[in-house]
């Protein structure tokens, strides 16, 4: 659908609570720009669980949620607004949710057919002969998220188990996942159609929190991969984006292994729109600027307004639908 430029009001929500709340506001700022850049009339408001006042303002027409992690991308954020009949972009609340839980997710990817390296969830009753059924060497991380926030790479179970313990003590939830050595790359998915794929390479090797906002060395290189598996890899990540029941954008994690195999790592249901960020990227490889892909993105939450679609065909309701066994059971919600 056509936006009416200058009479549509935007407020862009940026900042949050913990460990992703700076590149949230760096986000907020770039996305702000952009929208002013294509003469919306644009609000940028750094809100917390405390701080919610600009929901409240009626002048506002569409809510852009540029906030990572947790409260923005968990499902906090976009339940609120769903209470409050608001049109806001990105994923529902059940999808945010699911897709938020990577254990969860998981499931959800493996029932698609996709695959996605073995995991298990930490928890004190997991010992070193439990990883070294899954693989010799090990990705620990948080099981709730996002931006590489607390994850260590060691090839030494009883040295994983140390390090998930300290996860679990600052994080509160972990998850030790097999290292699958390869290629890591990235699709955006904006609407349900896939963007260019980029490939990720970082100076120090591992594409952490440093190397994703701050290192001007690290490389993102498109046109990398062949065809055939180009195709492989893209379908593959739409069947992720609907597995979770995903809708207007969203950034899916591959690596693609030494023998080219490529196993999903996870989806970022609010993936980044800092000048580092991915999907920007992409998106400019297809021919969008990034005030194109905001209102690309603000155009599909208006037309899912229009149409009361409010989330994708494939939504969930609650997180335990990735049952396979429950997928005829799934229904829509509205905003």
């Amino acid at each position: 659908m056509k936006i009416e430029k200058t009479k549509l009001n935007v407020a862009v929500l940026a900042g949050g609570i913990g460990e992703e709340r700076q590149v949230s506001l760096q986000s907020g700022r770039c996305v702000a720009q952009a929208l002013k850049d294509a003469r919306l009339n644009v609000t940028i408001a750094d809100i917390t669980p405390d701080n919610l006042a600009i929901l409240d303002d009626r002048d506002i027409d569409v809510f852009f949620i540029a906030l990572h992690g947790k409260f923005g991308e968990d499902g906090q954020l976009q339940q609120i607004l769903e209470d409050k009949s608001l049109v806001y972009t990105g994923s529902g609340p059940a999808a945010s949710e699911l897709a938020f839980d990577k254990m969860a997710a998981k499931k959800a990817f493996e029932n698609a057919g996709v695959k996605t390296p073995p995991a298990v969830e930490f928890n004190p009753d997991v010992t070193a002969g439990h990883l070294q059924e899954i693989g010799d060497k090990y990705v620990v991380k948080p099981t709730r998220q996002g931006s590489t926030v607390g994850v260590t790479i060691t090839d030494d179970p009883e040295s994983a188990i140390e390090d998930a313990i300290a996860c679990l003590d600052k994080f509160g939830d972990c998850m030790i996942e097999k290292f699958i050595p390869g290629r890591e790359i990235t699709v955006g998915v904006l609407g349900n159609k896939p963007l260019p794929i980029i490939e990720i390479k970082p100076k120090s090797g591992f594409y952490d929190y440093h190397a994703k906002y701050i290192d001007e060395e690290t490389e993102f290189l498109l046109d990398t991969i062949d065809s055939a598996l180009t195709g492989k890899v893209q379908e593959d990540a739409i069947a992720c984006f609907n597995a979770l029941g995903l809708r207007h954008f969203a950034r899916i994690d591959f690596i693609i292994s030494d023998d080219n195999v490529p196993y999903v790592l996870e989806a970022n249901t609010i993936p980044g729109l800092t000048t580092h960020s991915l999907v920007p990227k992409a998106a400019q490889k297809a021919g969008l600027t990034m005030p194109d892909l905001c209102l690309k993105i603000i155009e599909t939450a208006l037309e899912n307004k229009k149409n009361s679609r409010t989330q994708n065909p494939n939504a969930v309701t609650n997180i335990e639908q990735v049952d396979a066994s429950k997928k005829d059971e799934r229904k829509t919600s509205s905003i």
